[in-house]
């Protein structure tokens, strides 16, 4: 169910490190460059020294020798420019998944979610810029269009300090993108798995925050392939937008428990009814690649050919929210994005 063609042997030959790689989309990522993929050195970045020891122990379950012998796990944290400098050494393309991402956490401790997602992202550039990395692309999310928490302004601030990086690069010609998208079916901390939690469980209800709430939906899987072919496509300085459907949470709910009443909790602190990607105020930098699109650096002092020279521009006032998307998601089609969630790869491990 992948909507995202990617190239495959893109990353072959080439010295690659995730950050955040024990996290849901890290662990994802790092499944699916191993198995389709023949990167010179795979590089795990994460502080969790127990999470990485896992993630090796089930990793050898499934892949072979020779896969194992691509991968590296290197303990260190993103606050740590110095760490990342090490890290970097030697490394080609960088994928930054590492962030703290809980809302209502945020609310309560915004020093350390400045610390990991705005300083960390500085950190990073750093480092990169130190080592003459090729490529760098970020995670974000449609938290950071038009932030109402601190969670997405931290997000914001990433996403500025990557565009803006290029403009750094000079002759080192580093090149730094983002990607943007909304909700991640299946991932930790995600609803879905919630519903299913307290559906298993017994559960006489399901909490819905506001029953008027959307939100936009993706897959891990889809997630990656968005990642990686907008590696192949990134010229620097884009935020990519993917083209993904909406959903109301009490069409969630009836879809994972058509029998089970609702029960309203009340809208959190910090969280938006509505998820906006695009806002009307980039419309005038936004260019549609067809499958999803891209937001344009507004600055530009470094070379770049503009993707607006072969793509249309959007209309001007265009917004991408989950509320006005043209493309809504069914009962039956969310089970089956759920069903593609939980099967992770569709390709062997040891296949490669």
């Amino acid at each position: 169910m992948n909507r995202f063609r990617t190239d495959s042997g893109a990353l072959d030959g080439k010295t690659v490190l995730v950050t955040g790689g024990t996290g849901s989309f890290g662990r994802r990522f790092v499944d699916t460059v191993l198995s389709t993929e023949r990167p010179r050195k795979l590089i795990v970045f994460s502080r969790d020294e127990l999470k990485q020891h896992e993630m090796q122990v089930d990793m050898a379950a499934r892949f072979s020798s020779e896969q194992m012998s691509r991968m590296r796990f290197f303990l260190g944290d993103v606050r740590d420019r110095q760490r990342l400098t090490l890290a970097l050494r030697g490394v080609e393309v960088v994928v930054h998944a590492a962030a703290l991402k809980q809302v209502p956490a945020a609310e309560y401790n915004p020093s350390e979610f400045i610390q990991t997602n705005v300083l960390g992202a500085e950190n990073i550039v750093w480092a990169a810029l130190a080592n003459r990395v090729q490529k760098v692309i970020a995670l974000s999310t449609d938290k950071a269009c038009n932030p109402a928490n601190l969670y997405g302004a931290t997000k914001l601030a990433s996403d500025k300090t990557f565009v803006a990086a290029n403009n750094l690069s000079g002759d080192i010609g580093a090149r730094f993108a983002v990607v943007r998208y909304g909700n991640v079916v299946g991932s930790r901390g995600s609803v879905a798995p919630l519903f299913k939690k307290l559906i298993a469980q017994g559960a006489r209800d399901l909490p819905i925050t506001d029953p008027r709430m959307t939100r936009f939906w993706i897959t891990l899987n889809q997630g990656v392939g968005f990642v990686l072919s907008c590696l192949s496509l990134m010229r620097g300085g884009e935020i990519f937008v993917p083209k993904i459907p909406s959903m109301t949470m009490t069409d969630l709910a009836a879809a994972m428990a058509p029998d089970l009443p609702i029960r309203l909790i009340g809208i959190r602190p910090g969280e938006k009814l509505h998820e906006m990607m695009i806002s009307a105020d980039d419309a005038r930098h936004v260019v549609d690649l067809g499958d999803r699109y891209a937001i344009e650096p507004a600055f530009v002092e470094f070379s770049r050919e503009s993707f607006s020279s072969a793509h249309p521009l959007v209309e001007d006032g265009f917004s991408y929210a989950s509320n006005t998307n043209d493309e809504w998601l069914s009962h039956e089609d969310l089970l089956a994005l759920l069903n593609d969630s939980s099967r992770g790869l569709t390709t062997s491990a040891t296949g490669a």
